[in-house]
């Protein structure tokens, strides 16, 4: 038995005496077969890596004197770093921006004209503002071409990338990727300080990325942004993903630093998946949780019965095992229906080696056992070495576990690969595209 427990997988920061070579970000995902090699990226590793780090920090602590430390919203115990405070005030400068830049109050179909004007500020403003809060070894980190441009040229990219397009005036799930892309990237180049494992990722995840989705979600009741590539009514949430990935992990069963993470089950006490359909219990808990902040925001903006306007969060709903049942699916959903979808890495930059390397590819990276010590049902491969069933490219002889064997299902049906016990007790249920005779759940 392996007494050690799991190796944590965290972000490799880059040695600042090595020779970087930082470039303008620029589109590399012109089309599916590049969305495909991007899965076997190290930028996506990298990516995925963040993800996974921040998600293990989540989960609620095993103490010493055998109680549970949980890490609310509202948290005294999560301490705040200089470098999260000044990106803390970051947020709160764009957010004063808004109120520079008052919605437009003339008719209008789709997104308010005013978000142009805010995010050309922003754009205009983008320098100072990084300078603020980011400390110049890192800004003004150069190459190895002493004419070549400095760290805050990715960095610019990855931060004016966050906030939806002022062109399109949308904002969805690529936007959020961006952010998670410039905090990796901050944390790459070591802009982050060293701390016990957990403890500045906690910090990160309840002090910059919550606040981030609220300033996201004033910008989009104040500008009317469309979702961006949006799945409609068939999609998980209009315009984020990660909150139901760290709001999970809030509520899944304590663990120790040795401890793989838990597959199931969830912490004692708290609120059942169900409840999402409690107005008043989303009230109650949004305040604390991020997965319940998101619900909560549905409720803000959409009207009418909720298994209507989000049926795939509804049948979610229905898992009987637990929290972490729901972040573990979370993620091979974030993984599948995000990170691998052309319309929506499409528009994500790639700069150079040192933060997110398009070209380096890593064939033969697989889990087991790890990064955070998810189980064997967690292994999967490259694209480069896969079958052609799904854009995932996985390997022939582990497809079965992902429903793929070339079949392809709708994207109605989709969160059953991730969830295959979310098996509601309901019949069927009417709904304004007709009724469906509970066609996700699966034994």
């Amino acid at each position: 038995m392996n007494t050690e427990g799991p190796t944590v997988r965290v972000l490799a920061t880059v040695d600042s005496s090595s020779r970087l070579a930082f470039v303008e970000p620029s589109k590399k995902i012109h089309e599916s077969q590049d969305a495909s090699a991007f899965l076997t990226s190290k930028a996506y590793t990298d990516i995925m890596t963040f993800i996974l780090q921040l998600n293990r920090s989540m989960f609620p602590a095993k103490l010493p004197d055998s109680t549970t430390q949980t890490w609310p919203l509202n948290s005294e115990a999560v301490q705040f770093s200089a470098r999260v405070r000044q990106l803390q005030r970051l947020l709160s400068k764009l957010e004063d921006i808004i109120d520079e830049v008052p919605p437009d109050t003339g008719p209008r179909r789709f997104g308010n004209i005013s978000f142009r004007r805010w995010y050309e500020v922003v754009e205009s403003r983008a320098s100072d503002l990084l300078e603020e809060c980011l400390p110049a070894e890192i800004l003004q980190m150069r190459s190895s071409d002493p004419d070549g441009p400095t760290a805050e040229t990715e960095l610019k990219a990855y931060f004016l990338g966050s906030w939806g397009s002022g062109q399109r005036l949308d904002y969805g799930t690529g936007h959020e990727l961006s952010f998670l892309a410039f905090l990796g990237a901050i944390w790459k180049l070591n802009g982050f300080p060293k701390a016990e494992s957990g403890v500045e990722e906690r910090a990160i995840v309840i002090g910059v990325i919550q606040p981030y989705l609220e300033l996201v979600r004033l910008l989009i009741k104040t500008y009317t942004l469309e979702p961006a590539g949006s799945h409609g009514v068939w999609g998980l949430d209009d315009h984020s993903f990660v909150p139901y990935i760290f709001g999970a992990a809030q509520l899944a069963p304590a663990i120790t630093d040795t401890d793989l993470t838990p597959e199931e089950g969830s912490l004692p006490n708290a609120p059942k998946a169900s409840d999402v359909v409690k107005a008043s219990t989303v009230e109650r808990e949004r305040k604390t949780n991020m997965y319940f902040s998101a619900i909560g925001f549905i409720y803000d903006v959409k009207k009418g019965p909720f298994w209507e306007h989000s049926p795939m969060l509804y049948d979610i709903s229905g898992i009987q095992t637990g929290w972490a049942k729901i972040n573990k699916g979370m993620i091979k959903m974030y993984n599948a229906e995000v990170l691998s979808k052309f319309p929506v890495v499409q528009h994500f930059p790639f700069g150079c080696r040192s933060i997110f390397d398009y070209f380096c590819q890593t064939y033969a990276w697989i889990w087991d056992q790890g990064p955070v010590g998810y189980s064997r049902t967690w292994n999967w491969i490259g694209a480069a070495d896969g079958c052609n069933c799904s854009p995932m490219g996985r390997r022939k002889k582990r497809c079965s576990d992902w429903h793929c064997n070339g079949q392809h299902i709708k994207d109605s049906a989709v969160y059953s690969r991730y969830f295959k016990d979310a098996s509601r007790s309901h019949g069927p249920y009417q709904s304004s595209l007709g009724i469906f005779p509970n066609p996700h759940g699966i034994q």
